[in-house]
């Protein structure tokens, strides 16, 4: 049998030692190193770095937001799965909406997918929230839609929508964002799950 390490304490600290020694930072403000490394963590990929993309004060607003206590919206259960509840500040509520009983009905009435009609639930919890998401593109494009409807806007949205349908495009549209809206983004195909949650768990507890 090949031998390994069992320690877990062992395990993490050499996971970020070798994260941190693979991860090109040049460029990276410090606010936004553990989001990065946390990120590539999640992925096992360093390359991402030259498609991250942030807003002056991203990390900051998200950090600020988490400690008086906001809530964080996301896309998928997997995404709030992933979200380690005893980093949180202020033990805010991890919110997922795709499971409420309303959802298929309002999907089906706008001809659209359960997860855009599910954004439509997040309503004032939407004021000063960080959100999280990890999956779906018409997730992101119906929130787009409501800010620009005039719903609440949040402190930060974290950019990790995946595939090869509207994903790269759900991203580029929050980019390029007339509100004034903070992000932090993967431009692309790439993202998921694992990696919205590793950026929450990254502005509520930094590597710790």
């Amino acid at each position: 049998m090949t031998d390994y390490i069992r320690d877990p304490a062992a395990i993490y600290r050499e996971s970020f030692t070798r994260v941190r020694a693979a991860t090109n930072l040049d460029g990276v403000p410090e606010t936004m190193t553990d989001v990065v490394l946390r990120l590539v963590h999640a992925c096992g990929m360093p390359d991402i770095v030259d498609d991250l993309v942030w807003t002056d004060g991203a990390a900051d607003a998200g950090r600020t937001a988490l400690a008086q206590g906001r809530p964080v919206l996301v896309d998928a259960e997997m995404v709030g799965a992933g979200v380690i509840r005893a980093r949180l500040p202020a033990e805010n509520r991890v919110i997922c909406t795709l499971g409420e009983e309303s959802v298929p009905a309002r999907a089906k009435s706008a001809a659209t997918t359960r997860s855009a009609a599910a954004v439509e639930l997040w309503g004032d919890q939407l004021d000063g929230a960080v959100v999280a998401i990890g999956n779906a593109p018409t997730a992101m494009f119906r929130l787009l839609e409501l800010i620009d409807e005039g719903a609440p806007r949040p402190a930060l949205v974290l950019g990790f929508a995946v595939g090869f349908v509207g994903a790269a495009e759900s991203k580029d549209a929050l980019i390029t964002n007339n509100f004034g809206i903070d992000y932090i983004a993967l431009k692309g195909r790439r993202g998921g799950s694992a990696m919205a949650a590793a950026a929450v768990n990254a502005l509520a507890g930094g590597l710790s």
